[in-house]
């Protein structure tokens, strides 16, 4: 019986359109105490990841996921949200056949070192993730929750990562009296993270009107959704109403655009969270962004905050019954495509890096 190999999907660091599949060395997976072998089941892929790897030097993504194999001289390891399973344990804590939902490379296997271990969740205590940020570390135990599905395991790997980072903006804003603007552009309107955010302020009856900024081809689309107040081409920024103060959030990273909109605006750009990079070849710096009134937004740095103030009972509870219904709302126009195996993430891969993928599929990589 021919045993199946243990494989991790690479890319190249410094140009991470190049990629490749690498055998993972079996002594890179052996166990010591206290860890856990874990094989992973699926996992989304999105504009998202691609923003992980533009700013993987700065936010230290390339960390997470050492690359293994025989070359991994300026390789690195795109961080993906799944779903994987217990194959091998070295603690008690944690059986084999546990399930677990979170952080992985896209790979068959990760190795783990279960830490702080309750009965709903754990930290992957691994030595060189000590020093990242913690709410990446941290994994779902899925079989302790009562209303577990595995059926909509999909929806959560996809959603997740996105929606959570939709919920933290518009709570973000809130907490800020919006700025003090009486609009929200929202560049790259069309990507699901900006459709989260556009959800949110249609439910909030104290929110200012939302305006999605998107290309030609997803216009259209935009419009059907009905939860911006206007939608605009990148063509048509010049009918902005540059007369009401504004707040600005950026998910493309185009910052030519960004600054046209900060000249324009002058006094009336209150504040600009930057947060994505959807068009990140466009994301050069560019003269003219008024930086004092402009930040980079990173969730997990909302979410901790949010958990101190709340507990994380009360942040689960909230965050939960958003993420329930953004989800119920995009599944009416979202379709899911399926990808097997890591090969077939590369052969789509491309399309994932050029923005090519319509703006209404879901890709779900399945192991």
């Amino acid at each position: 019986m021919k045993i199946p190999k243990k494989n991790q999907f690479q890319v190249v660091k410094s140009n991470f359109i190049k990629n490749n599949i690498q055998e993972i060395p079996e002594d890179r997976l052996t166990l010591s105490e206290g860890e856990i072998l874990v094989q992973v089941d699926l996992f989304s892929f999105t504009s998202n990841n691609i923003t992980y790897a533009v700013s993987g030097n700065i936010i230290r993504y390339w960390e997470f996921f050492p690359a293994l194999g025989e070359q991994t001289d300026d390789w690195g390891v795109i961080p993906v949200w799944g779903f994987a399973d217990v194959v091998e344990s070295k603690t008690e804590a944690i059986p084999v056949g546990d399930r677990i939902f979170g952080y992985f490379p896209p790979a068959t296997h990760l190795k783990m070192k279960a830490d702080r271990i309750t009965e709903k969740r754990f930290i992957d205590g691994s030595e060189h993730r000590a020093t990242l940020p913690p709410t990446y570390n941290l994994y779902k135990r899925v079989l302790s929750e009562s209303n577990y599905n595995r059926n909509f395991d999909q929806d959560r790997a996809l959603f997740y990562p996105l929606y959570i980072t939709s919920f933290c903006l518009w709570d973000s804003l809130k907490e800020n009296d919006w700025y003090g603007a009486k609009q929200v552009v929202i560049l790259s309107a069309s990507s699901k993270t900006s459709i989260g955010l556009a959800y949110a302020l249609h439910q909030d009856d104290s929110s200012p009107k939302a305006v999605g900024i998107t290309s030609n081809r997803n216009l259209e689309a935009l419009e059907k959704l009905g939860f911006y107040d206007t939608s605009l081409t990148y063509e048509q920024l010049n009918d902005l109403d540059n007369n009401l103060p504004t707040a600005i959030v950026d998910m493309s990273g185009n910052n030519s655009v960004l600054v046209d909109l900060h000249k324009s605006l002058k006094d009336q750009m209150k504040f600009t969270l930057k947060v994505g990079l959807t068009h990140w070849k466009e994301s050069n710096p560019n003269e003219g962004i008024i930086k004092v009134r402009s930040k980079f937004f990173f969730a997990p740095s909302h979410i901790e905050k949010r958990i101190q103030d709340w507990g994380a009972s009360e942040f689960d509870r909230k965050t939960s019954g958003f993420l329930l219904n953004a989800t119920a709302q995009t599944k009416k126009w979202l379709n899911f495509k399926d990808l097997t195996g890591l090969e077939e993430l590369k052969t789509q891969y491309p399309d994932v890096c050029s923005g090519n993928l319509p703006a209404d599929v879901g890709l779900i990589v399945k192991m």
